[in-house]
């Protein structure tokens, strides 16, 4: 059953078009995770709040993930990290034209 997470840290920038700059490589290399499907990028300037919300394919995957990037944030110094886990009800999602796959 595919599983999406939130995830939210506290970031002081950047935001917008210098983010997609900055973090180019890191979207791309996302896109090789075990079992990732999708990812949308979230940023709360105003709260210094940045994230995402992913869709993998199983909740292990899922887990892993969340695993190795709380590791990778903690290597820049961001600790104040949270993950919400999801299971997705498939059939009304798709009613609703989520793109699962």
């Amino acid at each position: 059953m595919a599983v999406v997470v939130q995830v939210n840290f506290p970031m002081q920038g950047p935001w917008g078009a210098e983010m997609a700059e900055a973090f180019r490589g890191l979207a791309e290399s996302i896109n090789e995770e075990p079992g990732f499907i999708w990812k949308v990028w979230i940023e709360d300037q105003s709260a210094d709040l940045s994230g995402g919300i992913y869709l993998f394919e199983t909740r292990e995957n899922a887990e892993a993930y969340v695993r190795m990037h709380t590791e990778r944030l903690a290597g820049f110094g961001i600790t104040d990290v949270t993950a919400t886990f999801s299971d997705v009800n498939e059939q009304l999602s798709t009613l609703n034209h989520a793109s699962l796959g």
